[in-house]
């Protein structure tokens, strides 16, 4: 087959697909700059079904950049909670005071200015919102790219080089999303559907999909940590995460290693404990195994439905008993 050629054809038969086919998405069809970047926040590293809800439930509280931009940050934790990833939102509060004291950037150079936002973001904003031509390569758009040209290994410059060829510049926008949608709903990692993709015509790697791109190499690394669920006059012991991914958020006493050490214990004057069981959880790159002890401290505490918790400490209050708890009732 000869070298791929993206023809004035081909652009009308995707767009065509696209505008036939495409999800009804509460964020298609906005031009509005903050509803565009968080639908693209929120869909970094989240399926398109688990973000809906978190959408939805975010403009709720959240509608303009200027409510967002005048929050604290843990209400906003506390609404993203569950959607995972908290920096994406500490993040996108710190844009939203910015854009808030010296309003949007019009183009994807300044838009790569603001916080949390890199060049796939800034792409997309820029030319969904803006109407930039520019492409913007995701994951979806990466396996298109690399499978059509029997490209194993695609390479940053490649991808830009490629996407930039392709992009139909008179609905830059329209055409990001139809690329993005054919990767998610055609053009899938396994089992792809070629017969119903309007770009079989020009693909080399339709022999052999799932060659294209290789896999690639993550290794991650599984570290060991004790979790200690006590009990208090006034709910759970619980204290404010300063660093790391879930910096900003409220969880259980943890540390390092197989079980919390006796000078722990004596700090929250817990007194004997017993093992509840161990959870599992994955960060993108690493791996916990969590020992988690239970008892009772005689003092403190709150409802961990007033703070905001991550899903790794509703495990581990679940796997302590207090279902309820873990599921954000008082």
């Amino acid at each position: 087959m000869p070298e791929p050629r993206m023809t004035p054809a081909l652009r009308r038969a995707l767009l065509a697909w696209y505008d036939a086919t495409r999800r009804e998405l509460p964020w298609r069809g906005a031009r509005d700059p903050y509803r565009v970047l968080l639908s693209e926040v929120l869909l970094q590293q989240t399926r398109v079904e688990q973000a809906l809800p978190y959408y939805r439930r975010f403009l709720e509280r959240f509608p303009t950049l200027e409510t967002l931009a005048a929050a604290g940050e843990e209400e906003v934790l506390r609404i993203w909670q569950g959607a995972g990833y908290y920096a994406r939102a500490r993040r996108l509060r710190a844009l939203a005071g910015q854009v808030a004291r010296s309003g949007w950037p019009k183009d994807r150079a300044g838009l790569l200015r603001l916080p949390g936002v890199g060049p796939y973001t800034a792409a997309a904003v820029a030319s969904i919102a803006f109407g930039e031509p520019v492409a913007a390569v995701d994951g979806n758009v990466r396996r298109v790219l690399a499978r059509v040209h029997a490209e194993e290994e695609p390479g940053r410059a490649w991808l830009e080089r490629v996407a930039a060829d392709w992009l139909e510049p008179a609905r830059p926008g329209d055409w990001n999303q139809a690329l993005m949608e054919l990767g998610a709903r055609v053009c899938t990692p396994r089992n792809p559907d070629c017969a119903a993709c309007p770009l079989a015509g020009i693909c080399r790697g339709q022999a052999a999909p799932e060659r294209y791109p290789a896999p690639r190499k993550r290794r991650a690394r599984t570290e060991e940590r004790w979790a200690l669920v006590l009990r208090a006059p006034g709910g759970v012991v619980l204290e404010r995460r300063s660093s790391g991914q879930l910096a900003g958020l409220w969880g259980v006493p943890m540390g390092p290693g197989a079980m919390p050490p006796a000078g722990v214990l004596a700090h929250y004057r817990a007194g004997a404990v017993e093992a509840a069981g161990t959870v599992r959880h994955a960060f993108t790159h690493r791996r916990l195994v969590v020992n988690v002890f239970r008892g009772r401290a005689p003092e403190g505490g709150v409802p961990p439905a007033a703070r905001p918790l991550a899903e790794l400490d509703r495990k581990l209050l679940r796997a302590a008993g207090l279902e309820g708890a873990a599921k954000g009732e008082a």
